[in-house]
């Protein structure tokens, strides 16, 4: 009778044993994805602070053949943010308020969209905005790496800033 406790004992013990080891297994596995789950968390939360565009200036140009006050082109000079990764233009959507409404503004390829390299903003389409480089041209693709800076060109004298009959000016404000 006393072997027979011994072993119902030892029985106990194993299964003891074996649902402390169960437990373990699912309380490790739990911690693996609670981490991955952090660590893709703190990513996304990185990118949405580094992968930025730096706006460092942005100016309206008239030109001498422009009508009194009204503006031949809108220049926004960009860079990356400090960390940044590569932030791809082409890739961008902005969204563009004006005295006319607002319109989303996607990138225009400059020998597809623009016609030229050279060509002046009011070539861009409605709806988009052109890239220059640091040399003045305008682009078929524009990536910001590093240090880079880049000019968007936004034309006037389409909506939201403007129509062919009210063109935006100096004094309009967006």
């Amino acid at each position: 009778e006393r072997g027979q406790v011994g072993i119902g004992t030892l029985i106990v013990f194993i299964a003891m044993v074996l649902v402390a080891a169960i437990a373990a297994g699912v309380l490790i596995n739990t911690a693996g994805f609670l981490q991955s789950q952090a660590e893709a968390t703190g990513q996304e939360s990185t990118d949405l602070v580094s992968e930025r565009v730096r706006v460092t200036s942005e100016v309206g140009i008239v030109t001498s053949d422009a009508t009194q006050g009204e503006l031949s082109e809108i220049r926004i000079s960009v860079t990356g943010s400090p960390g940044a990764d590569e932030i791809d233009l082409s890739e961008t959507t902005i969204q563009a308020v004006g005295p006319n409404g607002q319109n989303n503004l996607v990138f225009a390829n400059a020998s597809v969209e623009i016609g030229s390299a050279d060509a002046a903003a009011t070539a861009i389409p409605a709806d988009s905005f052109g890239v220059r480089n640091s040399t003045g041209s305008f682009v078929d693709d524009a990536v910001i790496n590093g240090d880079e800076q880049y000019t968007i060109v936004l034309n006037p004298q389409v909506e939201p800033f403007g129509t062919s009959t009210e063109p935006f000016g100096e004094s309009d404000e967006s």
